[in-house]
């Protein structure tokens, strides 16, 4: 397979991971691991099998913010605007080239950080640029979030994800 893989220098940071591939299921969850195309961890693993599954050929895991972190509550407390805007490129990237369906994998880390769903808000305004479809798995957690990748069933298929409405929910709208 292809690898595509974006990172800062530094590796403190990662854009995308995945597969290139003409049918691409695009996971978007809150921030990047330590995974590498060499070393998956156990959510990108899922990702691709999920998506093999499901019939697509190829899949890419974004993050709502690149930060590496293992840990969510190590999240930087304040947004850097220079990585989100790095990352904003990489996205529109990878929504220009035929990218055409998104998994939102996130749970309630998006309440983490009071800037997440500001970077949520501008990852789905790109994404209604080129009428992309949303989708999510297992129900929606009670207080409206898809469910993280880990930790569901394999017979899971993917659901219409109603983005707007929850995009208001946010409070982002």
């Amino acid at each position: 397979s292809q690898w595509i893989y974006k990172n800062t220098k530094d590796n403190s940071a990662r854009f995308l991971l995945g597969e290139r591939g003409i049918k691409t299921l695009i996971c978007i969850g809150i921030n990047a691991s330590t995974a590498t195309p060499k070393r998956l961890d156990n959510t990108l693993s899922t990702v691709k099998r999920f998506s093999r599954d499901l019939g697509y050929d190829s899949w890419l895991m974004l993050n709502v913010y690149p930060q590496r972190a293992t840990d969510s509550n190590l999240l930087h407390q304040v947004i850097n605007k220079e990585l989100h805007k790095k990352n904003l490129k990489y996205i529109d990237w990878a929504f220009r080239n035929g990218h055409s369906d998104i998994w939102a994998a996130w749970v309630t880390l998006i309440n983490k950080r009071e800037y997440l769903p500001v970077c949520l808000k501008d990852i789905y305004v790109l994404s209604r640029r080129y009428n992309l479809n949303w989708f999510h798995m297992g129900p929606l957690c009670k207080s409206g979030h898809p469910h993280h990748p880990l930790y569901l069933s394999r017979k899971l298929m993917l659901e219409k994800f109603d983005v707007e409405k929850y995009m208001a929910l946010l409070g982002t709208d």
